[in-house]
């Protein structure tokens, strides 16, 4: 009677341990799923909608915002300087077509590292980074509200 009640205990043990092991994973997914795309810049905007005039947010904490709205159709971030082809290498991404306004120069591009995307152009883009002479900003699928 003794070992049998040992094997029973034993037994939930076990059940607990992997119930709490799948847990586990299925956070750790979560957490990948939802991590921000870009490193942290001097802005940070996720944009929630699927046009450019859609509701766009400054966060400094993406990860927590993302996890808690999940809804996100695009994210965006600013830096000092050109880097533009740190960003292009980073992303292993094709450049598809430029264009420049005002002394900004567009570059969209297309990465296999990224989800989503958007056509453009009769072209299919998921990263988009603008340069002017002072800073880059870098959006996917394209940077929503304008730079």
């Amino acid at each position: 009677m003794h070992k049998n009640r040992l094997r029973k205990i034993w037994l939930a043990c076990k059940a607990v341990a992997v119930c709490s092991l799948a847990a586990l994973c299925a956070f750790f997914a979560l957490l990948l799923t939802h991590s921000p795309v870009f490193e942290e810049g001097e802005a940070y905007e996720l944009s929630y909608g699927l046009s450019s005039s859609a509701q766009t947010v400054r966060t400094k904490n993406p990860l927590f915002d993302k996890l808690l709205n999940g809804a996100v159709a695009g994210e965006s971030v600013r830096y000092t300087g050109n880097r533009y082809e740190e960003m292009k290498e980073k992303f292993a991404a094709t450049l598809l077509f430029t264009e420049e306004v005002n002394g900004v120069t567009n570059y969209y591009l297309y990465s296999p590292l990224l989800k989503g995307g958007m056509e453009l152009g009769g072209r299919f883009v998921n990263l988009h980074i603008a340069v002017s002479s002072e800073q880059t900003a870098a959006g996917t699928p394209i940077i929503f509200g304008g730079f």
